[in-house]
């Protein structure tokens, strides 16, 4: 049966959803569901497939299914919640059990939507949910990072100035906006694709090859041993994280 109901598709155009489900079935009716209501729509199978599609783009909300092979829902909810990422979460489960769903909200969900759901509930609870996040932005936008610590430097945001032990840095505008979109994404993979959109905007035409030029300037601005950086660590078929001082535990190239 065919899934409709009536939205401002026009209002909701420009919200981006990604769909994590290992049913195929599943995907393909909730991305044809949540297209028709006027949402930018894309779905994954697994784990890693969401990694990489996180690392490249912006996406305002994420439905995510519990129970999957291999990672399952819980266990991605968590890690992205450890590594910095603030995405709206609503996780979806074939399990009934009110412990499940205590479990998913403790591991950072925001919502939680159990099978079998009427569809509309869903885009219902997505409507909610990205009110929700918009009003709490609102509310807190006078309260805005101002600086981020790492080490011996302080990254101002405000001034856009690099600073060691107190001291200036040279950085060029460019550097520095590259530097901003990684320090205040901490722990979170990104992609070239992504930083460039994060450091310069979704227009620019800046290329992925002109990112790893940035980056090796970068390190050896910031890493005691460029060849073996500790801040701005490599990953490999994803592309950088940057990982704060009390976090490091070995690093990458």
């Amino acid at each position: 049966m065919r899934l409709t109901i009536q939205t401002d598709g026009a209002k909701w155009m420009s919200i981006r959803v990604i769909v994590l489900d290992d049913d195929a079935e599943m995907r393909a009716l909730l991305q044809r569901f949540l297209s028709e209501q006027g949402l930018a729509v894309r779905t994954v199978e697994d784990a890693p497939q969401l990694d990489r599609l996180l690392a490249r783009e912006h996406f305002d909300l994420l439905v995510l299914d519990l129970m999957m092979p291999g990672e399952d829902g819980m266990s991605i909810c968590r890690r992205l919640r450890h590594q910095g990422e603030t995405i709206p979460i609503i996780m979806l489960t074939a399990k009934g059990d009110p412990v499940d769903r205590i479990l998913g909200l403790e591991m950072g969900a925001d919502d939680y939507l159990p099978k079998p759901f009427v569809a509309r509930e869903l885009l219902a609870r997505i409507h909610a949910l990205l009110r929700r996040q918009a009003m709490a932005e609102a509310g807190t936008a006078s309260g805005k990072l101002d600086s981020v610590c790492f080490g011996p430097f302080v990254l101002d945001l405000a001034r856009r100035e690099l600073l060691r032990d107190g001291q200036l840095l040279e950085l060029s505008s460019t550097e520095f906006s590259l530097l901003r979109a990684l320090a205040t994404n901490p722990n979170r993979p990104l992609g070239r694709e992504r930083l460039i959109e994060l450091a310069r905007g979704r227009d620019h035409d800046a290329t992925e090859g002109s990112v790893n030029v940035q980056v090796l300037r970068l390190r050896r601005l910031i890493e005691a041993d460029p060849a073996n950086p500790k801040y701005i660590q490599t990953v490999w078929g994803v592309g950088y994280v940057f990982v704060p001082e009390q976090e490091n535990r070995g690093s990458a190239q």
